[in-house]
């Protein structure tokens, strides 16, 4: 059993920053991958961000590519989305989750059905 507590969402203007984080407890942070999702009202659940359990690979939803960043430390239980540049279109509620399954050479799992467990997740609103 994992538990996942995400933090860091709020309110900013478009162009701002943010940094989620999101801890974990109950097994061993360093053996399962991470991966961040976002879902806006009336839409379905899209990912945005994943990182493998060393770190060393990383995939960015093409929307946020350049944009954010996924990092996590281990020592700390704990995986970060830094968010820049900000837009409207960001706003969602962002979820934290893991995935305990192991990834091909070079395939980083973008659905949502793959991760296995998931935090209740955090609002972040970006206004114009």
């Amino acid at each position: 059993q994992v538990q996942l507590v995400e933090s860091g969402g709020g309110l900013v203007q478009a162009g701002g920053s943010l940094r989620l984080s999101c801890v974990a407890s109950g097994r061993t942070f360093s053996s399962y991958h991470m991966g961040w999702f976002r879902q806006a009202p009336g839409k379905e659940r899209e990912f945005v961000a994943a990182i493998s359990l060393s770190g060393g690979r990383t995939a960015y939803a093409d929307s946020v590519k350049g944009r954010f960043t996924i990092s996590r430390d281990n020592a700390k239980n704990t995986v970060y989305l830094q968010m820049n540049s900000l837009k409207p279109e960001d706003t969602a509620v962002y979820y934290c989750a893991a995935d305990f399954r192991p990834w091909g050479p070079t395939t980083v799992p973008t659905g949502a059905l793959q991760y296995d467990y998931w935090g209740q997740g955090t609002q972040v609103t970006v206004s114009s």
